[in-house]
């Protein structure tokens, strides 16, 4: 798996999830940067995001229906659009992909399961990878 660095965008809806998973994948030798591990308190979000972002090799975001709201979700993933991260959506069961901006529905993309089951599918991939 080497060095890699996965970023974990998601929105506030979201957070418990995300933590389980985030936190899954670090106990399955993942490198990961999560907001609520690497943001130190006094320290500018902003900036650290950039700097996660910047520092990560794979870029998973955590979509559904209500991600479209969150304004930092799509900031996110156009930065790493825009920097040439590989990107990784993870969609609920059942979700409508052609509801994804034409950019992810055109990657391959994971339906989200428990966030063991899902971390265990992300580490294989990029074991593989």
């Amino acid at each position: 798996m080497g060095k890699r660095r996965v970023f974990i965008s998601h929105s506030a809806q979201d957070a418990n999830w995300a933590r389980s998973f985030a936190q899954s994948l670090k106990n399955r030798g993942v490198s990961v940067w999560f907001d609520e591990f690497d943001v130190q308190p006094g320290e500018s979000l902003g900036e650290a995001l950039e700097a996660g972002l910047r520092n990560s090799d794979v870029v998973v975001t955590l979509l559904d229906a209500g991600s479209s709201s969150e304004a930092n979700v799509f900031f996110e993933l156009g930065a790493a659009i825009g920097m040439g991260k590989k990107l990784v959506p993870i969609v609920p069961r059942g979700f409508d992909p052609s509801v994804l901006p034409l950019d992810l529905r055109r990657r391959w993309y994971l339906v989200r399961n428990t966030p063991e089951q899902t971390a265990e599918e992300l580490s294989n991939t990029l074991q593989a990878a």
